[in-house]
């Protein structure tokens, strides 16, 4: 991915570091070659070649780019269970991805965290993305996902004989656990995505309290996964799971939903961070009954919600790190929408705006192993900027208006926003 060359200066407004620290004022951020020399007080800038690009902020916003730390490339107007493997042909989710990538770039997040692939699709859209052959996020590719037979994503029937191959493998015992992760070792991915639980989308055998996958499966993925140098992660909703998940080593948990005082302990203890992803149950609920969602799936939906927003709080005010994404593309919760679990999650959760921030910014490069290179504007990190008409701290709801987006910057080239001009936008 190229970066930008010379110097740039952005100037005339609030900047927030990422770091979790507060906005500076009347801010400036100056760039060479794509990194940040500078990010302080405007008035004590120092001196820059006066043929240096320079940019007004226009009085509103400059910040981190966003992190979409649980991003699904291939998933699109999802209606159905059956709709994540069946719909499409691999060549034209392929395309749907790609179109779905430069969205979320589109959007503000410079950087994401797949959280599962159909047809190994994220690993060849990160190689694109990196050759400058397509635009989208810094991405970090998960591909084919592994869950128990029987379990969540298991759902076409046997008699149909079509599999499920293109988009998770199915695992019965350790060894048919440690036999998927080195195909997807093969496949060339880095985050090997997990199913331990169920979820409130199939309330009769595999619901939110259910597991999906053995104690000895999961020590299984880690440990084999762990001797290539990858990471685990796993939708873990069901008390246990959490807990069997930490215990075997996991990196991060997604959702972490019912998470109990010991499993918060030891959470705390292994410092692993968590995305509770959602806004997603708050649109299934808000949205459900037009698409036909069953009243017990939408109760399920309820129940997830309320426990994993008090889990997320439970999280962050002890210290935890949470970081923000969700499962974007379903029909009532399509690509695009990304920004509004940040609302969400000052709205419904409780958190600041700059603790969301801050979990939507650092905490999401911290979780992707990007934290050296983005997710601050610090001095010597990548130039991966979003500037926004606004203040996005008194109304963090602007994140959600790509009107208000001046510029998105990777590696202080401009991607979008007003400033990319219309053939970007």
């Amino acid at each position: 991915m190229r970066t930008s060359t010379g110097y740039t200066v952005v100037r005339n407004g609030q900047l927030i570091p990422g770091t979790g620290a507060p906005p500076i004022p009347d801010a400036a951020l100056i760039i060479r070659d794509g990194r940040i020399t500078y990010a302080g007080p405007e008035q004590v800038t120092p001196d820059v070649p006066p043929d240096a690009v320079r940019i007004d902020a226009g009085g509103g916003t400059i910040m981190p780019g966003l992190v979409e730390a649980h991003f699904h490339p291939t998933y699109f107007n999802v209606a159905a269970l059956e709709d994540l493997d069946i719909k499409y042909p691999v060549e034209y989710v392929t395309l749907l991805a790609a179109a779905n990538a430069r969205l979320a770039l589109e959007c503000g997040y410079t950087s994401a965290r797949s959280g599962g692939s159909l047809f190994n699709i994220d690993v060849w859209l990160k190689k694109a993305i990196n050759k400058d052959l397509t635009t989208g996020p810094r991405l970090a590719a998960s591909g084919r996902e592994i869950c128990g037979v029987g379990g969540l994503m298991d759902w076409n029937p046997d008699f149909r004989k079509i599999g499920m191959e293109g988009l998770v493998l199915l695992v019965n015992g350790p060894d048919e656990a440690r036999a998927a992760v080195r195909k997807l070792v093969k496949d060339g991915i880095e985050w090997v995505k997990t199913y331990p639980t169920g979820d409130a989308a199939a309330p009769d055998v595999n619901d939110h309290h259910t597991l999906c996958m053995t104690f000895e499966e999961m020590h299984a993925v880690v440990q084999t996964a762990h001797n290539h140098g990858l990471k685990v992660t796993g939708h873990c909703r069901a008390t246990e799971g959490i807990k069997n998940a930490l215990l075997a080593g996991y990196d991060t948990l997604e959702h972490a939903t019912f998470i109990d005082d010991e499993t918060l302990e030891l959470l705390l203890e292994r410092d692993t961070p968590v995305v509770p992803a959602l806004y997603f149950e708050q649109a299934s609920i808000e949205h459900g009954p037009e698409f036909g969602m069953p009243q017990s799936v939408i109760d399920g939906h309820q129940e997830t919600l309320e426990g994993g927003a008090e889990s997320a709080r439970r999280i962050l005010r002890a210290g935890g790190k949470v970081g923000m994404g969700g499962d974007y593309g379903f029909a009532w919760n399509p690509h695009g929408d990304y920004a509004k679990e940040l609302s969400f999650f000052v709205d419904y959760v409780g958190f600041t705006p700059l603790e969301t921030i801050t979990c939507a910014t650092q905490s999401g490069a911290q979780i992707m192993g990007l934290s050296d290179e983005v997710g601050t504007l610090e001095e010597g990190k990548l130039a991966d900027v979003l500037i926004v008409d606004g203040d996005v701290l008194a109304d963090i709801s602007l994140l959600q208006d790509r009107d208000r987006f001046v510029a998105v910057m990777q590696g202080g080239v401009i991607k979008s926003g007003r400033l990319a001009g219309p053939a970007q936008s």
